[in-house]
């Protein structure tokens, strides 16, 4: 009762501030109606996102981040997503361990070093584990950001390309997670960020590989979140997924210099990165989807069956329609030459 009097009073000293002919536009009974819905609604929105965030992270409040207590691993941080991530990190001054099949190709800060590392061998992994924790002592936070994706249909990819994907995408957070998780557990500090895509949701036509891939990524992280609640009793240990709309990398180079054919949302490595940031310096696990206005995108699956096809057929016509004009482009270049 006392709050609903303290919230009555300041609505009504915010309605006496307005002019007389707004009071009475609010005063006619269908707008008051319409008001009090949308009020309602937006303090649900507010409540469903506190008791989310609440849930997600095991109703445990950590203390302030402390970025000296930090020591993370990168997978696939030589290029794209991966370099801009960590750029971002050593400039907060967190050090940083690659693991790439890559070198780098620029010059690496001085609290960043790197480690070659076939991320889809398990006694590689293990090996370079070992390495890590005998130089720099036992990670914090992993990041399972490395990936790779090919646009073939299922008859034409290759099995070295699917075995591939899956490998990268999916494998290798088994590989890595077991490599570094159990200090994490033991110490009940930590952090598991998987890059996922919104792939995990919707898989269309030339990217069958990859969306199971991302499928499952989300899957497994789904699963390692209950694993750190009820098996291992790590409540401190986070978890966090991140899944962006496509993303200016070099794997969808082809399909962006469509130009304006290509409508689908374009992110930036650096909207990536700072979602991966987000999560980290404020020490949330949960899913992430960037950019954040579609948001809606995990409840695909909820919705009716045609309703799906429909969101499917629409992505699958678009790029249909962008390979025609891949050919075409490519066409024209050899007339030229």
């Amino acid at each position: 009762m006392a709050l609903s009097k303290v919230v009555s009073g300041a609505f009504q000293t915010l309605f006496d501030k307005l002019p007389h002919q707004v009071q009475r536009f609010i005063l006619i009974p269908s707008v008051r109606k319409g008001l009090a819905f949308l009020a309602a609604w937006k303090t649900l929105g507010v409540i469903n996102r506190y008791i989310s965030h609440q849930a997600q992270n095991n109703w445990v409040r950590l203390g302030p981040w402390d970025p000296s207590r930090e020591l993370v691993v990168l997978t696939g941080g030589c290029s794209g997503i991966g370099r801009q991530i960590l750029e971002d990190l050593t400039k907060l001054n967190v050090k940083v361990i690659i693991l790439d099949v890559q070198e780098p190709i620029f010059e690496l800060p001085s609290n960043a070093y790197f480690y070659r590392a076939d991320i889809t061998s398990s006694s590689v992994v293990k090996e370079v584990g070992n390495q890590i924790r005998k130089e720099h002592g036992n990670p914090t936070i992993l990041i399972n950001n490395a990936g790779v994706g090919f646009g073939e249909t299922v008859l034409d990819a290759p099995e070295e390309h699917i075995r591939l994907t899956m490998e990268v995408n999916t494998l290798s957070h088994y590989w890595t997670v077991k490599e570094f998780l159990p200090s994490m557990i033991q110490k009940d500090h930590g952090h598991i960020i998987t890059v996922a895509s919104i792939a995990s949701f919707a898989a269309v036509g030339e990217l069958s590989a990859y969306a199971g891939s991302k499928a499952a990524a989300l899957a497994f992280h789904e699963s390692l979140t209950q694993e750190l609640r009820h098996w291992y009793k790590a409540k401190k240990v986070r978890t966090s997924v991140i899944h962006p709309f496509w993303v200016r990398t070099p794997l969808i180079d082809g399909l962006i210099n469509a130009g304006k054919h290509f409508k689908a949302p374009i992110m930036s490595p650096r909207d990536v990165s700072s979602a991966v940031v987000k999560q980290i310096v404020s020490q949330t696990g949960g899913q992430v989807i960037i950019p954040s206005n579609h948001g809606s995108a995990s409840f695909l699956r909820g919705l009716p069956s045609w309703m799906q096809e429909r969101v499917r057929n629409k992505g699958s016509k678009q790029l249909v329609r962008l390979r025609e004009l891949q050919r075409e482009f490519a066409a024209q270049q050899a007339t030229a030459n």
